[in-house]
């Protein structure tokens, strides 16, 4: 990762009462993307996700509940400039109000006077079912995760024999015009390598953008090796096989994905890959966390976390709530160290921490 300006001065507080109004850090990031992680449970039990009998689920009572999710949606997005967020779990469908918790994000306005945008992220079971009514509340944008298309595979790696249900809400999402669709797949060594080209051919050919992304160690802590994972010039060598690769030309920004643009016949669509591990971007990072029980993470691998869910509980005004916000978004550091010898995995695994 590139160097980056420490700046010394604290972060800027532009409201009349004080209040500060980005999240901005001391390498010059302000995160604009909030991710809000609506339950830790999950109805699929992935090998590199969780072990089969699941986890131990946080109890309800410390979970945020629909109030409080949107109260600090509310303050994140009017005080502090957040533009897009983004649903995460687990598996956000399980959070029966998910529609009413979208609709009253996109009533909200950011700093440039628009509504902010919206997506969400899911391994699809039941999407197709509670499409409409997410669509109505003004759902932007969704992400289905698609590990392999070989069904007993799906079943091994899951689980739970659901590769159907998936299909069928990649369908929905199709049908239903929502573009880009993204899949989302994690490439394991002798686990789903032969399904890095049909994956591919799958995606171009319905116009959805796949997405490969190096495993990352946020699943169980047996179950990743620095030295055994599929690096992203691993999977481009697949790729280029069958593909002919060129890098995108509109730029990046902050978003994880390298695009390029491939060619196959007459097909030609994009691809994405995610080197979280290889080439970290956390120069570029313009995320913010919020896990199911309130916690606010300032990146994936972190080590510690600021109870807002403890301060609103305690009575805490939003003033209050956005200033402690700040304040830990300022400590960011400028990279998640996975490369560093001593670098330590989080307490917590993504379906805990949110994705």
């Amino acid at each position: 990762m590139a160097e980056r300006l420490i700046l010394q001065t604290p972060p800027r507080h532009d409201a009349p009462d004080g209040r500060p109004t980005t999240l901005a850090d001391r390498y010059g990031r302000i995160a604009r993307d909030l991710r809000v992680s609506l339950t830790d449970r999950c109805n699929l039990r992935c090998t590199y996700c969780m072990p089969a009998e699941g986890l131990e689920w946080l109890p309800t009572p410390d979970t945020l509940n629909d109030d409080e999710v949107i109260r600090l949606i509310t303050i994140a997005v009017r005080d502090l400039g957040i533009r897009q967020v983004r649903f995460t779990g687990g598996e956000p469908l399980l959070r029966k109000s998910l529609a009413d918790i979208i609709a009253a994000t996109t009533a909200l306005r950011t700093d440039e006077g628009r509504s902010p945008a919206t997506a969400l992220t899911t391994n699809g079971l039941g999407l197709d079912k509670r499409l409409p009514a997410l669509l109505a509340a003004g759902l932007g944008r969704v992400n289905i995760s698609l590990d392999t298309l070989d069904r007993e595979r799906y079943h091994r790696l899951t689980r739970r024999d659901r590769l159907p249900d998936v299909l069928r809400s990649i369908d929905a999402v199709l049908a239903a015009g929502l573009q880009p669709l993204k899949l989302n797949t994690v490439v394991m060594p002798g686990v789903n390598e032969d399904d890095i080209l049909p994956l591919a051919h799958f995606a171009l050919e319905r116009g959805a953008q796949l997405r490969f992304i190096e495993q990352m160690p946020l699943g169980p802590r047996d179950r990743w090796r620095r030295d055994d994972m599929v690096t992203a010039d691993d999977i481009l060598a697949v790729l280029r096989t069958e593909f002919e690769l060129s890098p995108a030309e509109e730029p990046r920004g902050a978003a994880p994905a390298a695009l390029w643009t491939a060619r196959s016949g007459r097909t030609t669509g994009s691809i994405g890959v995610i080197a979280s591990v290889t080439r970290p971007f956390c120069g570029d990072c313009d995320r913010t966390r919020l896990t199911t029980d309130g916690a606010m993470r300032t990146c994936l691998f972190s080590r510690t976390e600021t109870s807002l869910r403890d301060l609103m509980r305690d009575g805490a005004d939003d003033a209050t709530l956005a200033t402690a916000w700040a304040r830990a978004m300022w400590g960011k550091l400028p990279g998640h160290g996975i490369d560093d010898p001593g670098f330590l995995q989080p307490d917590r695994t993504m379906s805990a921490i949110g994705g």
